[in-house]
């Protein structure tokens, strides 16, 4: 309950503080957090973290203080160091588009939203290559109704239970070589479709990467961070929310001039009793 009411404040601080977001994404009405589930949607940082197979380094945690002062209390501290891109993180458009949104100025209207969640599990699990087609949104949509503009949209493939096993994980684990990886994500129509008619602002995915682990060209990046939308990367627990009803509240590290950053995501998920 403390945790509920704290998202209480954080949210009812951006709706008081906030400019009112644009048109093609407004967020819905107001929504009582006390009939909302939290669900978790990061996986921890540690040494077991999957990085892209070139990363120059790792996740690294360093003990400066750990136990008993001389004052006679317990004292704890630590250092850490990772590039931005690693474990369930946000790409800032600048990530792959000039002159767009660094981490810390992506709006947070942006970064808190209502959630779509496209399930490709069983065509992942039959094509480790699958790409989101123009027409699985098509068929999500006819079932469910038009993706709303301002929308995070979360691909399931079902890869999330590979981590952190990261030669299942990326398709291949060999250090320094991003050559031969396979994953499923998002394909160039279905990312047009979402960024430039729907005007989502955000696509996530459960893999590595909002493109699929072949690419060469990284369209679906180009194409969301051109149109200023963030995407977000190894997120985890899509298997708990619903494809539509829930919320999600994605806040990365807000790094000046950065190009992404770790991110902690909450979803707000309707539990059976309450409305969505």
């Amino acid at each position: 309950m403390r945790d509920v009411s704290l998202l209480v404040i954080v949210l009812a601080t951006l709706v008081g503080c906030a400019e009112p977001p644009p048109a093609e994404r407004a967020p819905g009405p107001p929504i009582d957090l006390v009939n909302y589930e939290l669900v978790d949607l990061s996986h921890a940082y540690d040494s077991d973290t999957v990085y892209w197979p070139t990363s120059p380094s790792e996740f690294e945690l360093s003990e400066l203080a750990y136990g008993e002062t001389e004052a006679g209390y317990f004292y704890a501290a630590n250092a850490f160091s990772t590039p931005e891109h690693g474990g369930t993180h946000l790409d800032a458009p600048i990530h792959f588009a000039a002159e767009r949104w660094t981490a810390d100025e992506i709006p947070l209207d942006t970064l808190v939203g209502p959630a779509v969640v496209i399930d490709v599990s069983a065509q992942a699990a039959e094509d480790a290559d699958y790409r989101l087609r123009r027409e699985d949104v098509a068929a999500w949509e006819t079932l469910l109704g038009e993706v709303p503009a301002g929308a995070i949209v979360l691909l399931r493939t079902g890869w999330a239970e590979r981590w952190p096993d990261r030669a299942g994980y990326l398709g291949d684990d060999t250090p320094g070589d991003a050559s031969n990886l396979h994953f499923p994500a998002y394909g160039e129509q279905a990312a047009r479709h979402l960024v430039e008619t729907r005007r989502v602002a955000v696509l996530g995915v459960d893999t590595a990467s909002i493109d699929h682990g072949p690419s060469t060209d990284f369209i679906v990046h180009r194409i969301a961070n051109e149109a200023n939308v963030s995407g977000l990367e190894n997120v985890a627990n899509l298997d708990r929310l619903p494809a539509t009803g829930a919320w999600v509240i994605a806040l990365p590290m807000k790094i000046a001039g950065g190009s992404g950053g770790p991110v902690r995501i909450a979803a707000l998920v309707p539990r059976p009793s309450a409305s969505p």
